[in-house]
C-alpha cells in the first residue's frame, strides 16, 4: 500500500495539511478501493514505460540484453527523479523488473516462463491464465492490461521467427528462443479474445536418468531401446496431446551414434540434439500473398537428397508419413518420428490413413505392407490419471498375417493400484524377445535375457 500512497501523492508549492481521521471514517488509504490502488499504479508504469520506449535509441542492439538493461535502468531512474516519484528500494526495484519485461521481454509472462515448475502456460484471453503444475491445471493472479496488449506480446513472439498472425491468419505455430512450443489463435477465430498457449521446455533438457527417476520408464526398457537405435531399427514415439512424444523422442535420438548424418525435420524446431553432425530443418507457412509455403512432405523429400543416416521428423500429421516410410524402406535405417495415437493398434491406423492423404490411391494391403516392413516399434507413451506421464508398451510390428499387422509387446505397462493420488504400476517385460534380436546382437551389443523377464539358463 505504501508504493500507491507515494505514487498518489502530487508535488505541490505548499505542504498539504493532514486529512483528519476518525474511527468512524477510517484513513484515506483504507477508503480508498482497490480499483483506484490498481489504476494508480498502471498509470505511474504506462507512464514511465511510455517514456522510456519514446527515449530508446531504436538502432539499440536489443540482444544484448546485460548493456539494454544497464541503459534502461539508467533513464529509469532519471525519470523517477525528474518527476519526483518517491519510492522504496524493493516498491522501485519491483516496478523496473515489470517494465523491463514489457520492452524487453514478454511481460506478464517472465515469471511463469521463469518459474520451472511449470510445463504449460494457457492465456484465455486477457484476464484469465491458467498453469500446469506436476500434471494438474490451476489459475494463476496474473492477468493482461487488455487484449491489445496481450496481442503486443504474441506478435512479440512470431515477429522474429518471420511469421504472422492476423484477421487474414489468425492462428499461428512458434517458438521462444529456449525452444518452448508457442500457439496463439486470435479472433475472429476465437470469441474470447486472443488465446496463447505455451508448452515449456526443460532449459536443461531431460536425461534418461530423470525419465527413470519421474517412473517415466524403467532402467531395463531403456536400456533395451538404446540397443534399438543404435542397431538403426525404425522407431514411431506414440502418444495424446501432452503425453511427452517430443521430449522422449529427443531423449530416444540422443542414442544416434555421433558418426551418423542426421536431418531433422519439425513445424517449430524443438528437438535439441547434441550430435556434432545434424541438419534442422523447419517447414513455412505461406506469405501475405498464399504463396512460398514449404510443408513437412516438402522438406522430407528433400531431405533424401541430403544423404541421411538418419532422419528424425518431429511429427508426422498427414503426407508426409508416406515419404517417410518409404524413407524408412530404401536405406534410411533407424529413422524416428511421433504421431497422436491413444495406443498402439491405433497408431497403425493412423499411419494408414496418413499415407491415404498422400493422394495415392494405393490398396489397403499395399499401405499395411509398407507400414509392416517399415516401422520396427512403437513407443506409446500415455498421461495417467495422476498426471504422470509414462511409457505404457514397447511393441514390436512382426509383420502381416493376411491383411493384418501383427505386433508383439515386449515392455507392458501394469497398473497395481492407486494410492496418495498416484497410479501405482510399472512398466514389465512380457517374456517375449523381439524379431530384430538379432540385428542388435549384430551391431556388437549383447542384451541380457533378464531384460526380457527371461531367467538365465545355469551352465553346468
Amino acid at each position: 500500500m505504501s508504493l500507491l500512497r507515494r505514487i498518489e501523492k502530487k508535488p505541490t508549492d505548499s505542504p498539504q495539511p493532514e486529512p483528519q481521521r476518525s474511527q468512524a471514517s477510517g484513513s484515506p488509504v483504507q477508503r480508498r478501493t482497490v480499483p483506484q490502488a490498481r489504476d494508480a499504479y498502471m498509470d505511474l508504469k504506462n507512464r514511465v514505460q511510455n517514456r522510456l520506449i519514446a527515449e530508446l535509441d531504436p538502432a539499440m542492439d536489443v540482444s544484448r540484453t546485460d548493456d539494454v538493461r544497464q541503459t534502461i535502468k539508467g533513464m529509469y531512474d532519471e525519470i523517477l527523479q525528474e518527476e519526483s516519484i518517491i519510492l522504496g528500494r524493493r516498491e522501485r526495484d519491483a516496478l523496473f523488473e515489470v517494465i523491463v519485461a514489457e520492452i524487453l521481454g514478454l511481460g506478464p509472462l517472465e515469471p511463469l516462463l521463469a518459474d520451472e515448475s511449470i510445463s504449460e502456460i494457457m492465456v484465455n484471453g486477457a484476464k484469465k491464465v491458467f498453469v500446469e503444475r506436476n500434471g494438474r491445471l490451476q489459475r494463476v493472479n496474473i492477468t493482461f492490461e487488455s487484449d491489445e496488449h496481450l496481442m503486443r506480446i504474441i506478435e512479440r513472439i512470431v515477429a522474429p521467427l518471420g511469421r504472422r498472425i492476423d484477421e487474414s491468419s489468425p492462428t499461428v505455430d512458434a517458438r521462444l528462443k529456449d525452444g518452448s512450443r508457442v500457439n496463439a489463435v486470435i479472433p475472429p477465430i476465437s470469441l474470447q479474445g486472443p488465446i496463447l498457449t505455451i508448452r515449456k521446455f526443460f532449459k536443461k533438457p531431460l536425461t534418461v536418468e530423470d525419465l527413470i527417476r519421474f517412473g517415466s520408464v524403467t532402467e531395463e526398457t531403456m536400456e533395451f531401446l538404446r540397443a534399438a537405435v543404435v542397431a538403426a531399427t525404425n522407431v514411431i514415439v506414440s502418444g495424446g496431446t501432452g503425453t511427452g512424444k517430443t521430449t522422449f523422442l529427443n531423449v530416444l535420438s540422443g542414442y544416434i551414434p555421433s558418426d551418423d548424418r542426421i536431418v531433422t525435420i519439425e513445424n517449430a524446431a524443438e528437438l535439441q540434439l547434441r550430435q556434432e553432425h545434424v541438419v534442422t530443418l523447419e517447414s513455412r507457412p505461406p506469405n501475405v500473398e498464399g504463396k512460398g509455403a514449404i510443408s513437412i512432405r516438402d522438406l522430407v523429400i528433400n531431405s533424401l537428397r541430403m544423404r541421411p543416416d538418419r532422419i528424425v521428423v518431429g511429427e508426422c500429421r498427414g503426407g508426409e508419413a508416406l515419404d517417410m516410410l518409404q524413407a524408412m524402406n530404401t536405406g534410411h535405417e533407424g529413422s524416428m518420428t511421433t504421431l497422436h495415437a491413444n495406443n498402439t493398434r491405433d497408431a497403425l491406423s493412423r499411419l494408414e490413413t496418413m499415407v491415404l492423404m498422400a493422394g495415392m490411391e494405393l490398396p489397403h494391403r499395399a499401405i499395411r505392407e509398407q507400414i509392416a516392413a517399415a516401422i520396427d516399434m512403437i513407443v506409446q507413451l500415455e498421461r495417467l490419471r495422476d498426471g504422470s506421464r509414462r511409457v505404457v508398451s514397447v511393441t514390436e510390428v512382426q509383420g502381416m498375417e493376411g491383411d493384418v499387422i501383427t505386433t508383439a509387446d515386449i515392455f507392458k505397462f501394469e497398473q497395481s493400484g492407486y494410492e496418495n493420488n498416484r497410479v501405482i504400476g510399472t512398466l514389465r517385460p512380457t517374456g517375449i524377445r523381439p524379431k530384430f534380436i538379432d540385428r542388435i546382437e549384430q551391431a556388437g551389443i549383447h542384451l541380457p535375457p533378464s531384460i526380457f523377464g527371461v531367467a538365465q539358463r545355469l551352465r553346468y
